[in-house]
């Protein structure tokens, strides 16, 4: 999942967040960023160039490239899915990954309780954008 994050952003990331969840079968992800010390969605990473870097670099943001990337995800919690289940671990239902690419340095915050599927309202994009707009709150670098 990082590695691919990684590629995403053509390895000039500070920071990488990924959003997986896993509910009732259902399958979700997300992924954004902390680049010259602002978090930003991954569909706007051109946001955070100065005019001298857009003259010789832009970030390669399609839809098409968004989607292999959340496909590639996805599978990587299937995969993982299938995993706890073949060694009789519990299956989490959301993990919050953090990579701080600098320091090489991974955490995952695991949760194995519904999150969003007894919600009467939210979806896991909306948990998603909840952490998105979290870690873009936080002051600490």
């Amino acid at each position: 999942m990082v590695s691919i994050c990684l590629e995403y952003v053509n390895d000039r990331a500070d920071k990488i967040y990924i959003y997986c969840s896993y509910e009732e079968g259902m399958i979700s992800s997300d992924f954004f960023y902390r680049i010259n010390n602002k978090v930003i969605e991954r569909h706007k990473l051109n946001d955070v160039l100065n005019s001298a870097e857009k003259d010789v670099f832009v970030y390669d943001v399609s839809v098409k490239r968004q989607r292999g990337v959340i496909k590639i995800i996805n599978n990587d919690i299937e995969k993982s899915f299938h995993l706890c289940k073949r060694y009789g671990r519990e299956i989490p239902t959301e993990m919050k990954i953090i990579y701080d690419v600098k320091s090489n340095k991974l955490t995952a915050n695991y949760n194995y309780e519904l999150v969003h599927t007894n919600h009467p309202v939210k979806t896991a994009d909306d948990i998603s954008m909840e952490w998105f707009e979290q870690i873009q709150a936080e002051k600490s670098f």
